[in-house]
């Protein structure tokens, strides 16, 4: 994305410059769901990765919680690896990819979880892409490959990390921001509303953000410059990752 970008307050100090140069190491962990593949140190966790829930105890469960059936030696009961519930084989079938657990193939889910699962695929396969794109001539942001930071590359590099971001607007560009306005506000921690849809004009990104050890906010804004295409691709893509990063903070 051809973006030129400003920024108030001071650079992020060299703990976070550290934290995000550290290599990526994985390893192999199996659960009561399944082989997941997860960083070898915690700390690295992707801020799009959801915890798996804890499953209800089937002494608790003597009946489906979909379609009320009765388990018996035939009725057999299953757990939903998204939501922990428990199902019914009729209820909770169907094996989806849940990458936002780390999960290395497709886990049962409940018909409810499996449709969420799978509206975030095109996330991970077509828009976190996007955002994680190599540095080209035309491009000075992209996320880092553990997805925690923002990167900015162009005169300087500069770095944001995606937990310390407390809000996300879409700027628009022809329009003056009201009631009617369609750009996009995304509070990713004091709002419990996110708006949906993209936006044909979107135009630069406004974010604030806090830094490691201060209360205080710092705004960062960005501006498309030539290819309005990619940056709107882009903007898309990141208006997606915030509300992802929403629904983890949430859940």
């Amino acid at each position: 994305m051809d973006m030129s970008k400003s920024h108030t307050g001071g650079e992020e100090d060299s703990w976070m410059e550290k934290m995000s140069s550290v290599p990526d190491g994985k390893k192999l962990v199996r659960s009561p769901s399944g082989l997941r593949m997860v960083p070898e140190n915690g700390a690295f966790n992707s801020p799009f990765s959801l915890d798996e829930p804890q499953w209800v105890p089937d002494k608790e469960c003597p009946r489906c919680m979909q379609c009320d059936s009765k388990f018996d030696f035939i009725t057999r009961k299953h757990h939903c690896r998204r939501c922990g519930k428990c199902f019914c084989d009729k209820c909770c079938s169907k094996k989806v990819a849940l990458p936002r657990m780390c999960f290395v193939d497709p886990v049962r889910q409940c018909a409810e979880c499996g449709l969420v699962s799978q509206k975030e695929m095109e996330f991970y396969d077509k828009q976190l892409k996007v955002l994680m794109a190599e540095k080209s001539e035309t491009m000075v942001c992209r996320l880092s490959n553990n997805h925690r930071y923002l990167f900015l590359d162009g005169e300087s590099h500069f770095e944001v990390e995606l937990s310390r971001i407390t809000s996300m607007q879409v700027l628009t560009e022809g329009v003056t921001p009201g009631e009617n306005d369609i750009h996009t506000y995304t509070s990713l921690l004091e709002s419990q509303y996110i708006s949906e849809g993209g936006n044909p004009r979107a135009s630069g990104m406004l974010l604030h953000y806090k830094m490691v050890g201060s209360l205080d906010l710092q705004q960062l804004r960005m501006e498309a410059a030539d290819d309005k295409k990619i940056a709107s691709a882009w903007l898309a893509a990141m208006h997606k990752a915030a509300k992802l990063l929403y629904e983890s903070r949430d859940q």
